[in-house]
């Protein structure tokens, strides 16, 4: 079943999700239902989107939902797990880690705040599956002064990313940019309204060859 279909035939706990967001999710999400699957949900919200996505994934997906509030944890239930905890804690996220393993999807709804955005991104990045996604959410925050934001304001996560796009190039900045670690273990980001996508992959040594050859 759609993720969509899912959602609208929803009769569990309430789940509150922008519309545009669920093409966006399928596109990077679908290679994973039906596998073994960690799947890092920062903010539990009301708890259905955590069992919107164990139905989703199917019954070898394990979901750990990630929220500040200690009420969160009545949402625990079979393959869904509740750590309660900051997620700009990096001590509480390497305890998750640890416990879980390497989250094949991060999926940051949390607190929307720029500041615990990216400490969240810092953290669990580059401890997410080389191949994995890292998707952060209602980022229209990232324009809302009451959140860290607002247009062009540095520090904000969309301003944090345009400086990605140029780590995602930095091989042809002819040593304008080294190479870093983003650099290598980052294959393409997506924006869409409100909303980024990192799909994470080795990089091989880039070349544009010509077929046939010349001569």
């Amino acid at each position: 079943m759609a993720l969509w279909d899912i959602f609208l035939n929803n009769q569990g706990r309430p789940i509150h999700k922008w519309k545009h967001y669920f093409p966006a999710y399928e596109a990077h999400f679908a290679r994973y239902i039906n596998r073994p699957l960690t799947f890092l949900e920062i903010g539990c919200g009301k708890g259905g989107s955590l069992q919107m996505w164990k139905r989703y994934f199917g019954p070898h997906a394990q979901i750990i939902g990630l929220d500040i509030r200690p009420d969160c944890a009545q949402f625990q239930e079979d393959q869904i797990a509740i750590r309660i905890g900051d997620q700009a804690n990096h001590q509480f996220l390497a305890q998750v880690v640890e416990e879980f393993g390497t989250p094949d999807i991060v999926l940051d709804d949390g607190s929307h705040v720029m500041a615990h955005i990216l400490e969240s991104f810092r953290f669990l990045y580059h401890r997410t599956a080389a191949d994995g996604v890292y998707m952060v959410e209602d980022l229209h925050t990232a324009y809302w002064d009451e959140f860290g934001g607002g247009l062009r304001r540095q520090g904000s996560f969309i301003e944090i990313t345009k400086h990605l796009i140029d780590e995602l190039n930095a091989d042809h900045s002819r040593g304008a940019l080294p190479p870093t670690p983003f650099t290598r273990a980052t294959q393409s980001i997506h924006f869409y309204d409100s909303l980024i996508a990192f799909e994470r992959g080795r990089t091989l040594a880039k070349s544009a060859p010509m077929v046939p050859p010349p001569g």
